[in-house]
């Protein structure tokens, strides 16, 4: 089949975005809603999920729900499986859900790392393994798993966070190694550093803030709305022969020394 730029639309396809009521992951959900995508916003609180998503609305894009916690297996089988029958296919899965701790890696307390570690990581191979065996039996989808450009670099305080995205990043070559054969893509989208709630301290601090404008070629913060374009590229038939891999949206700071 020639290509043609309908290649980037998603009209008609369903796409489940984890931890998609603020920050990184609503303004994924919009970018890919803007593409055509009917959308299924998450959180493990029922009222904020149906706050976006009455918000979503208002801006005419299709949304639903899933309430569920991406380190409770139980809850999120049952979740994920219920509106598989209930409603419908899942076509794209963002997992987007993730924390940060910072501390200093030689007084990091063993419940932060676990906290971690269950959120970024455990999290991501919970939801994509129930996503994805409906996805087998279909004989297609795209997972689209949230990296970092920690999943390449390491900054002092935050080694358990680095540790996780990058376990996150070999993960999805795994699901390309198991899951190709059965249609599924699966890539990773690794963000710089983007001026989120997340990095808010990070953002306000202007000695941070001036490093990372001189570390960065691009020369500022990423902002959310340009991780989309990348996000609609990996989550449509555009990308059916892109698999395994990550792609970097960073202004360019891992190209550089």
């Amino acid at each position: 089949m020639s290509f043609t730029t309908t290649s980037f639309q998603l009209d008609g396809r369903r796409a489940l975005i984890t931890g998609s009521c603020k920050g990184i992951g609503l303004e994924l959900a919009r970018g890919l809603g803007s593409a055509g995508a009917s959308l299924v916003i998450n959180d493990r609180n029922l009222q904020k999920a149906q706050a976006v998503a009455s918000q979503l609305r208002d801006e005419g894009l299709s949304v639903e729900i899933a309430v569920f916690d991406v380190t409770d297996r139980t809850q999120l089988r049952e979740a994920i499986n219920g509106f598989e029958a209930q409603t419908g296919a899942i076509d794209i899965l963002i997992n987007n859900a993730g924390i940060q701790r910072r501390a200093p890696l030689e007084d990091f307390s063993a419940e932060d790392w676990h906290e971690l570690m269950r959120v970024n990581l455990d999290g991501v191979f919970h939801v994509s393994q129930a996503v994805a065996q409906h996805m087998i039996a279909r004989g297609r989808g795209k997972i689209i798993n949230i990296c970092s450009v920690q999943s390449e670099l390491a900054r002092p305080t935050i080694a358990p966070y680095a540790a996780s995205k990058g376990a996150v990043k070999m993960l999805t070559k795994g699901m390309c190694a198991e899951w190709a054969r059965h249609g599924i893509q699966a890539n990773g989208l690794a963000p710089g550093y983007f001026a989120t709630e997340m990095n808010r301290a990070l953002v306000d601090d202007q000695g941070f803030s001036e490093w990372l404008c001189k570390r960065t070629p691009a020369g500022r913060w990423g902002r959310v709305e340009e991780l989309c374009g990348a996000a609609v590229f990996l989550a449509s038939s555009a990308s059916d022969f892109v698999n395994g891999q990550t792609l970097f949206v960073d202004g360019g700071l891992t190209s550089v020394v």
